[in-house]
């Protein structure tokens, strides 16, 4: 071994220890008759201590050492005088008798520190030398505590972890699928695995009975904050299985991570709200319960007063921001400016302010008198000194809008204390949902879901209204997992194709085998999926999945620091049978 210790390992009952460590340079300061080096590795940095009187050819040696530099010393580990109490090792330094540079570093291209000087796009293309800086290192630790303990969770609940396919067949629905194509079988493509669904419903049939998998997952979509074109699931499916069962199962796994590694418990069972009321009272599937603030709908107190806004929208939506009547004309304006941006598409933004005098004061006082406005307050239980925030017009769109202003508003009052957590269950989603532009129905979540058995007679006569088997987990406005009760019958699977739009051709080429093997004795079963990425970053108080994957890619799709993806030589576009149009 290059070491007998870490640089993170010595303590004070350590003192005339002789010791061999070996790191990088952090930083080297030179006091003139002493020179210290702070050395780093994974465990963390131990002061190296080079006295010019006792071994001047040594302490010269040391000044030559730069950033990142990668040494072993031998010396004596001793107390030091002036001890660092913010840094475990803080209390000894070692000094040093023997000093060997084992490689030396070019000046890194930013400081390799926990609060940097480099750019994002930077730090990813030398994202090698990021990973040393403790703050991202601590993410990647997070990340390997939380598979570790889903591991061991999932191993005592009965599960057992199978492998599936990477090189799979395409489906069209859904996100883009990216594509391989297979040299032996010209002409033809492979996609990669958006999720094992099928896979795993094929375990299931197989009597598996529990299955998961920290498996990797490819969509090509836009990328933003939560997105990368590939990502980790920790995949899950049990047999003979009720919605119940799932998620009580599953909540027990994330009361487990959250006790486990942050010392965070949950005592109480988790909320549910059904997707109907989680629209409209949060505008989302994923609401936010840190704060309040829910949506108050003043439809029929603001109509029919002659404000020609108000009364030609099918929904006049507010919220109730407690004790902020004190707002200044320039900070509602500045709301206002924001919810008019194009990303969130507004109109404009109507507001009421309750005065601590009891008064009233609204932006459509010309229209309203104040027993008029009393009466949005009193709808939304507004206190004096509360302010109401109001948008109008279609429905959905509105409640989107106003769930933006919401968080905004949240944001800026600090209501999102990253270190609160407040999960929530969402059920009862519909199975289906019209899409206008190609006038047909879509699956909600996958085409494998099953209605509600109270349902089922709505396929045919009003698909609309036809609830699904479904359910996500929510922590904090992020979803973090989704899943449902899986139609495990040919017929009613057969039925979800024709609603889908699939004809009888279709569905046997894309999905065949999935209703042959229902031929065999499927079993009832159900799953769920969480995004490891976002499950991580949630713990550890980011919004970023970025932060917390060991090579991401950027906006692009692009990896900066490979160069990927790239253009391939013309040899190989030939032996694959491709050809590039311009």
């Amino acid at each position: 071994m290059l070491r007998s210790h870490t640089c993170g390992e010595l303590r004070i009952a350590d003192v005339q220890k002789k010791v061999v460590l070996s790191g990088w340079v952090q930083r080297s300061r030179d006091l003139g008759g002493m020179t210290f080096i702070d050395l780093r590795d994974r465990y963390g940095i131990t002061q190296l201590a080079f006295n010019m009187e006792t071994n001047t050819d040594l302490c010269l040696e040391a000044r030559k050492m730069g950033r990142e530099y990668v040494i072993q010393i031998n010396g004596e580990v001793v107390e030091r005088q002036s001890k660092n109490k913010n840094m475990p090792t803080g209390e000894v330094e070692v000094v040093v008798s023997e000093l060997s540079v084992l490689n030396a570093s070019k000046t890194p291209p930013f400081t390799i520190e926990e609060n940097t000087d480099g750019g994002e796009e930077l730090r990813m293309e030398y994202r090698y030398l990021d990973l040393r800086r403790s703050v991202v290192k601590n993410n990647l630790l997070l990340r390997n505590k939380v598979s570790l303990e889903t591991r061991k969770y999932m191993d005592s609940q009965g599960f057992m972890d199978v492998e599936t396919p990477v090189l799979i067949k395409s489906t069209p629905e859904g996100a883009r699928d990216f594509v391989v194509p297979s040299r032996m079988n010209d002409g033809q493509f492979y996609a990669l695995p958006q999720s094992p669904q099928t896979f795993k419903q094929l375990l299931m049939v197989s009597g598996i009975d529990r299955y998961y998998q920290i498996v990797k997952c490819f969509r090509d979509e836009d990328l933003r904050a939560d997105r990368q074109p590939e990502f980790t699931q920790i995949d899950c499916e049990m047999s003979f299985v009720e919605q119940e069962d799932v998620l009580q199962t599953f909540e027990g796994m994330i009361k487990h991570l959250f006790a486990s590694i942050l010392n965070v418990s949950f005592t109480d069972e988790f909320p549910r709200i059904t997707y109907s009321d989680a629209m409209n009272l949060y505008g989302s599937d994923k609401p936010d319960i840190r704060f309040g603030m829910k949506f108050v709908d003043i439809s029929d107190e603001a109509k029919g007063k002659g404000f020609g806004i108000f009364d030609n929208s099918e929904a006049i939506l507010s919220i109730n921001v407690s004790e902020a009547a004190s707002f200044t004309r320039k900070q509602l304006d500045k709301l206002i400016d924001w919810v008019k941006r194009p990303q969130i598409g507004a109109k404009g933004m109507i507001y009421l302010k309750y005065n601590e005098d009891g008064t009233f004061k609204s932006s459509v006082d010309k229209f309203y008198n104040s027993d008029d406005l009393k009466k949005w307050a009193d709808k939304a239980e507004m206190q004096k000194g509360d302010l109401l925030l109001v948008l109008s017009g279609e429905k959905q769109q509105t409640q989107k809008q106003l769930s933006e202003l919401r968080l905004h508003v949240a944001d800026e009052r600090g209501l999102r204390n990253p270190k609160e957590f407040k999960p929530i269950w969402v059920v009862d989603f519909p199975l289906l949902e019209w899409d206008e532009d190609n006038d047909r129905w879509h699956a909600m979540h996958h085409p494998f879901t099953s209605p509600k058995k109270e349902d089922e007679s709505l396929l045919e006569s009003d698909p609309g209204k036809v609830r699904a088997n479904a359910y996500d987990l929510a922590v904090n406005g992020v979803e973090l997992g989704g899943g449902s009760i899986r139609i495990h019958n040919r017929g009613l699977q057969e039925k979800m194709f024709d609603l889908l739009g699939f004809s009888k051709e279709e569905a046997k080429d894309q999905f065949g085998f999935l209703m042959n093997a229902f031929e065999y004795g499927a079993p009832p079963h159900g799953g769920i999926a969480f995004g490891l990425d976002r499950l991580v970053a949630t713990m550890g108080g980011s919004e970023s999945i970025r932060d917390y994957i060991p090579f991401p890619k950027n906006n692009s799709g692009r990896d900066v620091m490979i160069e990927a993806p790239s253009f391939l030589a013309e040899e190989q576009l030939d032996e694959l049978g491709l050809k590039i149009k311009n």
